[in-house]
């Protein structure tokens, strides 16, 4: 696709103008923290599925409209199947805002698709630095560690995320299991 290089270079110099990091507003700020505590609440999966979608909606909005514009074409090129220019659209958001945690996610997943694993574990570590009660992130980076044989670590991981969202979908059986393993079993 020849227009992403295009898109790209007339996109980056308004990216760059929107500043590297919005601050949240604080009425953001606020609902998540509304929201954080009605996760906490949640006595079902089912129940919590919908509070970590508005969540994850909220740290979707980075602040900036050029940023906003480079990740729903990144979404549109990855589900027409083009990961090539995803990914380089999601370099741009990451080059133009290094501090906007939802870029960083994006390109985990876009290497972790590619089996860039090392790049994608170092992406995950900087969505957790940058927001460090992202959920999902820390699942993420847990499950790929766990695969990497680095049960502690990754058990350590699967536990921060359930103090954010005790109903995630599989962190509970992870810590379960992982736990008889690096812990052992009581008597």
């Amino acid at each position: 696709m020849r227009i992403a290089p295009f898109l790209i270079a007339l996109l980056l110099p308004v990216a760059a103008h929107a500043a590297s990091a919005p601050a949240a507003h604080p009425g953001v700020k606020s609902t998540l923290e509304t929201l954080f505590g009605q996760l906490a609440q949640a006595p079902s999966p089912d129940e919590a599925k919908p509070i970590e979608e508005k969540i994850g909606a909220l740290f979707m909005q980075s602040g900036s409209a050029s940023v906003d514009l480079l990740m729903s074409r990144a979404a549109a090129a990855q589900a027409a199947g083009d990961r090539d220019t995803a990914r380089k659209l999601v370099d741009a958001v990451t080059d133009v805002a290094p501090n906007y945690a939802e870029g960083w996610h994006s390109r985990a997943g876009l290497q972790r698709a590619s089996g860039d694993d090392s790049g994608a574990m170092v992406s995950l570590e900087r969505v957790i630095l940058l927001n460090p009660r992202h959920f999902g992130a820390l699942a993420e980076l847990g499950n790929m560690l766990e695969d990497y044989g680095n049960k502690a670590a990754a058990l350590k991981l699967y536990r921060k995320a359930l103090e954010y969202d005790p109903q995630l979908e599989g962190a509970r059986r992870h810590v379960d299991a992982l736990t008889r393993e690096v812990e052992g079993q009581g008597i």
